[in-house]
This record gives C-alpha cells, sequence and structure tokens, in this order.
C-alpha cells in the first residue's frame, strides 16, 4: 500500500473543487461534511475515511479511485483489459445485456487497433 500524504491529498481536492466550482460549504453540503471537517481535510490536518472520500468523489463527480490512489489507499494501476471487463461486470446500472454488447464494442477496438498496428501490441 501506498504511503499516505494527506497534505498533497488536499490540495488535489482543493484543486478539484474548485475545479467544479464549488465554494467549500457547497462541496461539504453535497459530500454530507461539515465545512470544518473539509477545510481541515484541504488543509492537510485530517485523513478522512475510505468512507469519507467516496462521498466526496460523489460530490465531485469523480471516481473514488482516483481519491484512493490520492490519499494512498490504492496504489495506481495501469489501465487493462481485465480491469475494465471486472468494473463492467461489477456496474449494477446496466444489464446483462447491455454489458456483453460493451465488452463486444471494446473487443472490436482492440482486435482493430491491433491489426492496423501489429508492431505496437
Amino acid at each position: 500500500m501506498a504511503s499516505l500524504n494527506v497534505g498533497s491529498l488536499g490540495e488535489y481536492i482543493r484543486e478539484q473543487r474548485r475545479g467544479a466550482q464549488y465554494s467549500l460549504r457547497q462541496l461539504a453540503e453535497a459530500a454530507g461534511v461539515s465545512n470544518p471537517y473539509l477545510s481541515q481535510i484541504e488543509r492537510g490536518l485530517r485523513k478522512p475515511s475510505a468512507e469519507i472520500l467516496q462521498q466526496i468523489a460523489k460530490a465531485l463527480r469523480i471516481s473514488a479511485e482516483t481519491l484512493y490512489v490520492q490519499a494512498g489507499i490504492l496504489e495506481e494501476r495501469p489501465a487493462g483489459g481485465a480491469d475494465l471487463r471486472a468494473a463492467i461486470f461489477a456496474d449494477t446500472a446496466i444489464s446483462e445485456q447491455q454489458k456483453h454488447a460493451l465488452l463486444a464494442v471494446y473487443e472490436a477496438f482492440v482486435r482493430d487497433n491491433r491489426e492496423q498496428a501489429p508492431d505496437q501490441g
């Protein structure tokens, strides 16, 4: 597991909040945390739990995994087809038929790209 750099996490959350044009109070309310607590997280004074990070990520409309990596909870993973397949099959928002269709499109793109550039595969 990566080491936690609370200051960097707080700075990252602040950057994301500003990019989303949220005030500190607006994000705190959307994430269901207190304004002072969010302020302490952003200043690197508090270490949020994975659950709080998930709430903040949802409010910012970014992936919780992104914040987990920033917090050192998860190691950054290279993009890969196996991870994509697992994510698609874990998603409860789409039907099994939609999951298979999505994977078929992805696999067709991968196959086409390999055929066009065999030296890069």
